[in-house]
């Protein structure tokens, strides 16, 4: 049977991962799972302060390994995975779900590009798997923008796995991908999947992305993910949305079916802490 989440609602998701990573030794041109290999110590630090600040749900620090999932030998995706969820997992000790992390591939997916969806499905299918053997306790895909891409990773996910699933895409404020998926059609693909919830990451702050929200509570018959960004970042890197300011865009998520609440770019356990104070029970 497949897991389910607890019943507490909103469970608090983490935040941003490699916006943390960045102010903490990972330099540019650096993939973020590299650090699970270099660094752990860093990143076990960062899944900690987010299990401290509240989180319920951690995401490994997975991301980037969809992006050379095709260059790697099942032996290396084995051991890239098994550290990061063994990393999250000593970090979550007990008080926090642990999801396997995993991103888009980085290709374009027919007919935009050459990637077919056998291989996509192929690919996400050995990492599920990796992840299921490594023990982690749920799926999560998230900023997804290729209707497909999520079809493939979603169908990986439920042949190889009894995990539960979580899966977001980035949309623009228009309710759309930059590849043309729309907040609809996203629902109508998540509604014939035994997800646990579905909804929006990455994208822009919570008050830029409420009308596409909306949109998608309208059509979407599972409970919904909001994990923003805590806005976009200067010439400096800089996010400007801060903790108070990011739980005062959300007051008006307070009408919505939200299951899982929690941030992306740019927000911090201050971030998560401020949130799951100001809508947890």
């Amino acid at each position: 049977m497949r897991k389910q989440l607890p019943k507490v609602t909103p469970l608090m998701f983490d935040g941003g991962m490699g916006s943390l990573l960045m102010k903490n030794g990972m330099t540019s041109g650096m993939r973020s799972d590299e650090m699970n290999q270099l660094h752990p110590e860093v990143v076990e630090a960062i899944h900690r302060s987010y299990v401290e600040a509240g989180s319920e749900i951690l995401c490994t620090n997975t991301f980037s390994v969809c992006s050379i999932l095709s260059r790697l030998s099942d032996a290396e995706l084995e051991n890239a995975v098994g550290d990061a969820v063994a990393i999250a997992k000593r970090a979550a000790g007990g008080k926090a779900l642990v999801g396997l992390d995993l991103g888009p591939t980085g290709e374009f997916m027919e007919p935009y590009g050459d990637l077919t969806y056998e291989e996509a499905y192929a690919r996400f299918s050995r990492l599920v798997t990796c992840g299921a053997k490594a023990g982690a306790d749920l799926v999560c895909i998230e900023t997804m923008s290729d209707k497909e891409e999520v079809r493939a990773a979603l169908q990986a996910a439920v042949d190889h796995t009894e995990l539960g699933i979580l899966v977001t895409m980035t949309f623009r404020d228009n309710g759309k991908t930059f590849t043309g998926c729309s907040v609809e059609e996203f629902a109508e693909l998540v509604n014939a999947y035994p997800v646990e919830a579905a909804g929006l990451n990455c994208s822009q702050q919570p008050e830029d992305m409420l009308p596409a929200v909306k949109r998608l509570a309208a059509v979407l018959k599972k409970p919904l993910i909001i994990k923003l960004n805590a806005g976009l970042p200067d010439e400096h890197g800089v996010y400007s949305v801060t903790p108070e300011a990011y739980v005062r865009q959300l007051e008006a998520y307070r009408e919505l079916p939200v299951k899982v609440l929690g941030g992306c770019c740019g927000t911090t356990p201050n971030h998560i802490a401020a949130v799951k104070k100001a809508f947890q029970g």
